[in-house]
């Protein structure tokens, strides 16, 4: 292996499906940690729901989106792709989109929110975490973290921001930094799917047509962002300028292949997501109509009926 800054570990041999794909965490594995640690909290949420609330519901493709996001997380960032991710820029891109393009679409359709506040007890210390929880979702913080306006901000600044400016040189090339920036990735990706597809509850809900909006206004985003590495004539990050002879990797075809998966990766992920968003609008319009009806064989149409007396006062 190559040991370089910070005891972060770049293997020596150069990259193959086998070494990218073989487990091979770094000193510190973080993320890895982490994606195990939410899996170990959702299954036990899972179970404790079961026992506590037999009759309720909960359908099993949650728990599974939920547990492939972790594996998911865990591969992505333990497997040896995470220490070639330090020298090659097409290997850090792969890592970027999954992190923030198919990892959190996972997690939030699993509805982890719903399941804390179902499962969680309601005396002990579960009171308190439910109390920190409702606080956190009722914040004005949370309101301001999930709008529009920040989180498009947000992912915007995750391509543009990073790559065209001289931030990730000078943060990406230690183990703090590197898991710091995606950390952010990871974050910022929650932070713009949670408003479009997650069911529970949120301090403020977009209107179908708002989500919607907001989907196509982030497709286009990668793409002309692979478009730039792609039309690049010379190296744009010195972080990824100079990976070890031995490789054989010109760093002008890696980037290249870099700008490749921003444009493409995207896509099929996208699809995906504007299919289950369009089978919810569906499934939210018939309920709506159905509500409506019923309504209207109660009480009547009460917009008809208001409509009629006011064409009545006009006659009067």
């Amino acid at each position: 292996m190559m040991v370089v800054a910070d005891s972060v570990r770049v293997p020596e041999a150069p990259p193959t499906l086998g070494t990218l794909l073989g487990w091979y965490p770094q000193p510190i594995p973080l993320l890895p940690l982490l994606g195990l640690a939410l899996a170990v909290l959702y299954c036990w949420g899972r179970l404790r729901l079961g026992s506590v609330r037999p009759s309720l519901p909960w359908p099993w493709w949650r728990t599974a989106s939920f547990l492939f996001g972790c594996a998911l997380l865990v591969a992505v960032t333990g497997l040896g792709m995470e220490g070639y991710g330090y020298e090659l820029f097409s290997v850090w891109m792969f890592q970027h989109l999954t992190l923030s393009m198919a990892i959190p679409p996972l997690l939030v359709m699993g509805s982890p929110g719903s399941l804390l506040l179902r499962a969680t007890p309601h005396r002990g210390l579960g009171r308190i975490v439910l109390i920190v929880a409702l606080v956190g979702l009722r914040s004005r913080m949370a309101r301001v973290l999930l709008h529009p306006a920040v989180t498009i901000s947000l992912f915007l600044f995750s391509y543009y921001g990073l790559y065209l400016t001289s931030i990730l040189d000078t943060v990406g090339s230690t183990w703090a930094g590197h898991t710091s920036v995606e950390l952010f990735f990871l974050a910022t990706g929650v932070l713009f799917i949670v408003p479009v597809l997650s069911t529970g509850p949120l301090p403020v809900r977009q209107s179908n047509l708002g989500r919607f909006f907001d989907i196509f206004l982030e497709m286009p985003l990668h793409v002309f962002f692979g478009l730039i590495l792609m039309m690049a004539t010379t190296p744009m990050l010195d972080l990824f300028a100079d990976p070890p002879a031995s490789w054989g990797i010109d760093p002008l075809d890696d980037q290249q292949l870099a700008g490749g998966l921003a444009w493409s990766y995207g896509e099929p992920v996208g699809l995906v997501i504007v299919i289950v968003f369009a089978v919810r609008w569906n499934r939210d319009e018939r309920r709506s109509a159905a509500a409506t009806e019923r309504r209207a064989e109660l009480h009547g149409d009460l917009e008809l009926n208001a409509y009629n007396d006011y064409l009545k006062e006009l006659r009067g």
